[in-house]
């Protein structure tokens, strides 16, 4: 799969909501996620701060049934919390911008999208917009770092 304009443009607003969060998501980054079925956005999500669920979780909440077999679009490669919460809502396809080599779940240091020992695998494709998510990143550990 490739980085086709419609993954561009849902990422692209992705980003926009992952900008909601600026200056209150610490000790967590700026992330913003949609869910996407047949064209349209069915869920939106963005980190509000600690202690409150992450984008991902909102924008499938939001989303309710009408996530199963939905595309989401994420800033940041999910956590493996977010990546399980994925597969049990039945999601296609995640797409997400900024890969996590710490905690991501799609692919860096774990994969749960295809893990035979849950119910259902995904297809999972990152790196979209890769460095406009990675960028909300830097800012965010710049700022924690002082």
């Amino acid at each position: 799969m490739t980085a086709t304009t419609p993954h561009r443009h849902f990422m692209t607003l992705a980003l926009r909501l992952a900008a909601k969060g600026r200056g209150k998501t610490s000790p967590n980054p700026m992330v913003g996620a949609l869910v996407v079925k047949n064209g349209r956005i069915v869920g939106r999500g963005y980190h509000h701060g600690p202690g409150h669920p992450h984008a991902e979780i909102l924008a499938l909440k939001q989303a309710g049934p009408r996530a199963n077999g939905a595309t989401l679009y994420v800033t940041l490669e999910p956590c493996p919390m977010c990546a399980t919460a994925m597969v049990h809502a039945r999601i296609a396809r995640l797409v997400f911008g900024a890969w996590d080599p710490r905690q991501g779940a799609a692919g860096s240091a774990f994969d749960l999208t295809h893990a035979r020992a849950l119910n259902h695998t995904l297809d999972a494709f990152g790196g979209v917009l890769a460095d406009e998510c990675g960028a909300l990143l830097k800012e965010f550990f710049r700022k924690r770092r002082g």
